[in-house]
């Protein structure tokens, strides 16, 4: 895929030394830190194409995302009491458009290359992964202005996939804390003490082109706000060990403001 820079990052050829020694170096970097970044991963033509057709539509078309939510974007947990601390509010607000906004796109044609999909497996090392039946959910293109944020989340998959497509000004950054939780513990009053700052997290600079892989589900994270002229675009994918996975009418509606494509 001439979208990519496959020279140095070889996911087009399964077979070869040099895909191997990228899986494993991805895994490690997994291992140590929850996440891996594969820089310039996006050629620059490419990426100045994709700013050229995703930014008319950002500017026309987007869902402004603006609400109050808790860090599980949840109104009721069960087993925790609605004044816990760690249900205490924050306010999201992006722009988002979806993949069916922008068919044909640099960003389509990743989500949809089995290559991508297969390499990802491989460093997760799963059997397979799938995208999801589902054009408004499955792909996005997300926009943070001066003064927005995505605030303190979980993610619904175990990981997630993001592809920086423009830096902005100043602010914006990617701020998370990992292994904050486990499927056996979900660690309340650690996450009570995550929103009230008493946990040291780690910021994640990215240049535009970026391609980031972290596992989500247990890692807190957020989009700190940006500041000045210059927005933050980046592009999320999601992608599951299960063929035909889709978002629910309420979801659909919430994040992004229409239930069909």
């Amino acid at each position: 895929m001439d979208i990519i820079d496959t020279a140095t990052y070889p996911i087009d050829q399964p077979d070869s030394p040099a895909y191997h020694a990228l899986v494993e170096q991805c895994r490690a970097d997994l291992a140590d830190n929850g996440l891996f970044n594969l820089p310039g991963f996006l050629h620059p033509e490419a990426l100045r194409e994709t700013l050229e057709r995703v930014n008319p539509v950002i500017a026309t078309e987007a869902f402004v995302h603006r609400r109050i939510h808790n860090i599980y974007f949840k109104k009721i947990i069960l087993g925790l009491a609605p004044d816990h601390p760690a249900l205490q509010l924050r306010q999201t607000a992006n722009h988002t458009i979806c993949a069916d906004q922008i068919e044909g796109s640099a960003i389509t044609q990743l989500y949809d290359w089995p290559a991508f999909a297969s390499f990802l497996a491989d460093v997760m090392q799963k059997s397979a992964l799938f995208p999801m039946d589902d054009r408004i959910a499955g792909a996005n293109v997300m926009t943070y202005y001066d003064g927005e944020a995505l605030n303190w989340h979980f993610d619904r998959s175990e990981f997630t996939t993001t592809l920086l497509l423009q830096a902005p000004s100043a602010g914006g950054a990617f701020e998370y804390l990992r292994d904050l939780r486990s499927e056996e513990d979900p660690n309340y009053d650690g996450v009570a003490a995550l929103l009230n700052g008493e946990l040291d997290t780690t910021l994640c600079p990215q240049d535009a082109g970026t391609l980031n892989v972290f596992r989500g589900v247990n890692t807190a994270h957020r989009v700190t706000p940006v500041e000045g002229e210059i927005p933050r675009i980046n592009a999320i994918l999601t992608y599951f060990d299960a063929p035909g996975r889709k978002f629910s009418a309420e979801e659909h509606l919430g994040f992004y403001g229409r239930t069909t494509p």
